[in-house]
């Protein structure tokens, strides 16, 4: 695929050990679709993987779970699981397709990760997160990081977070995303988990000075580009944004001011370059409903936006949608946009 910001080169980006901005892995709504999509909108954010399950991507579909349109770079893929030689041989599986970092999941708080003994509760056993780390790097070509919460239940974070810090650390890894909230794992759903417990910004700065070496970015609650600009000005070496930029998507298509380039995108322009991927998705048999439920957020804010969903909601799960669904829904936001008096 031709990207909105011209050929893809077969040779990857120069990376950061951290990424000013990054899209958080979100279960069912981070996929190949979405992220080709937040693509021609930024070309510097780093983008994530939904979290996939290391035994899957041993015992199941691989190509399923792991190839991507090399558009999508920088992308990282998202690990989940417990067991340092399965992670490992999933780290391994996934090299020969190019991600630019893997992650491990120390963050998510569902009653189904639990019970894999990975995700948040892995907070708990700090030793078998660096047991882990250690195997993903000596089987990764690429940067290994993680991305943790500052502590779960009643653990107290100015304890544990520093002491969860030194293990990764002395595992080798450099490169640490906070959820700046603790998770509880029983009493809360995942998204009471992502509400309720207050943030902790401080505790994350704090770990920044007690661990400099580390590139921290921090996740939870920035809803805006002026936000995540302030956190990083504050010293932190990035931020991570979730449901506000997937709810959205024009955050992103600002996030490049962040290294300094001043180009942003048209959505006439985010539009024209998501028709091939479109066409070609709907000539290998995919539906349209598969790629557009993630662009209803583009016009947030603008004229026409309530028309622009309803038209995607209605029309695109219908059998044989194609594009010229997205047409009428933009025309729907053209039309909208004309109709507004100009001062004279």
């Amino acid at each position: 695929m031709t990207g909105r910001f011209g050929p893809v080169s077969s040779d990857k980006p120069e990376l950061e050990r951290v990424s000013k901005l990054s899209v958080a892995p979100m279960i069912d709504w981070t996929d190949r679709h979405c992220r080709v999509f937040h693509r021609q909108l930024t070309r510097r954010t780093r983008l994530f993987t939904e979290m996939v399950v290391d035994k899957a991507i041993i015992h199941g579909p691989r190509e399923r779970l792991l190839s991507f349109d090399p558009v999508e770079h920088p992308v990282a893929l998202q690990l989940g699981g417990s067991d340092p030689e399965t992670l490992a041989q999933a780290t391994a599986f996934a090299k020969p397709f190019g991600y630019d970092e893997i992650n491990l999941n120390v963050g998510c708080p569902s009653d189904r990760v639990q019970s894999g003994l990975f995700g948040a509760v892995l907070m708990k056993d700090p030793m078998r997160v660096a047991d882990c780390l250690r195997a993903m790097t000596e089987a990764s070509d690429v940067p290994v990081s993680v991305k943790c919460r500052i502590g779960v239940d009643d653990q107290d974070p100015e304890v544990v977070l520093p002491d969860f810090l030194r293990h990764v650390s002395d595992a080798g890894i450099t490169q640490v995303t906070i959820h700046a909230r603790k998770a509880w794992l029983q009493g809360l759903s995942p998204k009471e988990n992502r509400e309720i417990p207050p943030l902790d910004y401080d505790i994350v700065f704090r770990m920044k000075q007690e661990f400099p070496h580390l590139s921290i970015a921090l996740n939870g609650g920035v809803k805006t580009l002026d936000e995540a600009k302030a956190l990083i000005d504050r010293g932190l070496d990035g931020v991570m944004i979730g449901r506000a930029a997937y709810q959205d998507p024009s955050i992103l298509s600002g996030a490049d001011a962040l290294w300094g380039d001043d180009l942003a995108p048209d959505t006439d322009e985010v539009l024209a370059s998501m028709r091939p991927y479109i066409s070609k998705h709907l000539a290998q048999g995919g539906r349209l409903n598969q790629i557009t439920r993630h662009m209803l957020g583009l016009f947030n804010g603008q004229p026409g936006a309530r028309q622009w969903r309803r038209i995607l909601s209605e029309n695109a799960t219908r059998p044989g949608a194609g594009l010229d669904i997205l047409d009428e829904a933009q025309a729907a936001v053209t039309s909208a946009a004309q109709s507004i008096p100009q001062d004279v």
